[in-house]
């Protein structure tokens, strides 16, 4: 585009509303339009209407049988100050997120970064052992196996040869361990979609740069990775970060398939449970839909502080 024409769409642009000028733009670029309308109608009707839906039905008492009775503020009265189910399950819910968020994050990151620097044929082979714990329907058998709470599991029965123990551990039915083996599973099975985004990150960058930093002043590796490459990245280390906070706030089904639902003691009881529990079977629909609100604006708000500390890489 000349700059001419350049200058005469701003001049147009300054003569009309922001309305009429989206209205133009849209007439001019139907046929991009024409192709997202699909994608936008069932985003809308699947996905935003549903949570606005839910937001709504949270303030009222509704069991799915019922017209909704509005109780305005109750449910979520009850939640926070006569619902110590609640209570824990959120301490639990923000322990694993603190732990697994950043820490699947940062290892599926440096991981793809050391793959990068492999030969291609080795980076192909190393890249599928990294990622098929994440997509194997074994990974719950093969730990349930390691820590079955009888003489054939692996660790018991290595631990009873060794003398170390007298009797079998119930590692799943004993709260101490519940958590701390769960975070395992989770961390072991966390590279996953944000670790091949970063790998294609890493693989998009162009090699000029890192010539141009050079002549710039940088002298070592972890310079290029915080000022050259990190900053290129950008786009896939956000989907990277959303990715994480939603597989470490929805935790769940590692916990449900390891420990049954609930867990013992509620050790490892988390939000996505509680509202499994009430919205799934009790079908207490209306106090379900203010945990969902609670978790979504949680969620929420990880990911704007994420998206703003990512925002600040190499300044």
């Amino acid at each position: 585009m000349s700059q001419k024409t350049a200058q005469k769409k701003a001049v147009a642009r300054k003569d009309m509303t922001k309305a009429q000028w989206t209205w133009k733009e849209m007439k001019r670029n139907w046929v991009a339009y024409a192709m997202v309308a699909p994608f936008m109608i069932l985003f809308t009707v699947f996905t935003v209407l549903p949570v606005l839906l839910s937001i709504v039905i949270s303030f009222t008492d509704f069991n799915l049988l019922e017209m909704p009775n509005f109780v305005f503020m109750q449910n979520y009265i009850t939640l926070f100050f006569d619902d110590d189910i609640f209570l824990t399950a959120a301490q639990n819910t923000f322990v694993f997120a603190v732990i697994v968020g950043p820490s699947s994050y940062l290892m599926s990151l440096l991981v793809a970064w050391f793959i990068n620097e492999l030969g291609p044929k080795i980076r192909a082979i190393v890249t599928l052992i990294f990622y098929a714990p994440s997509i194997s329907g074994q990974v719950y058998l093969i730990w349930g196996t390691l820590f079955s709470g009888d003489s054939y599991g692996w660790v018991n029965g290595a631990l009873l040869n060794l003398g170390i123990i007298t009797e079998p551990i119930q590692f799943f039915q004993n709260a101490d361990y519940v958590m701390p083996l769960c975070i395992v599973v989770s961390l072991w099975t966390s590279l996953g979609t944000s670790f091949l985004s970063f790998i294609a990150g890493l693989q998009g960058i162009d090699r000029s740069l890192y010539e141009a930093a050079a002549v710039d002043g940088i002298k070592n590796r972890w310079q290029e990775l915080w000022y050259v490459t990190l900053p290129t990245m950008k786009p896939q280390l956000m989907f990277g970060a959303i990715m994480s906070i939603t597989s470490a706030f929805g935790f769940g089904g590692i916990v449900t398939a390891l420990c049954g639902f609930p867990s013992v003691d509620y050790a490892a009881h988390t939000i996505m449970h509680h509202l499994d529990d009430y919205g799934g079977q009790r079908f207490e629909t209306g106090y379900a839909s203010a945990i969902a609100t609670i978790l979504f604006a949680i969620m929420i708000g990880a990911n704007t502080l994420v998206k703003n500390m990512i925002s600040k890489v190499g300044q």
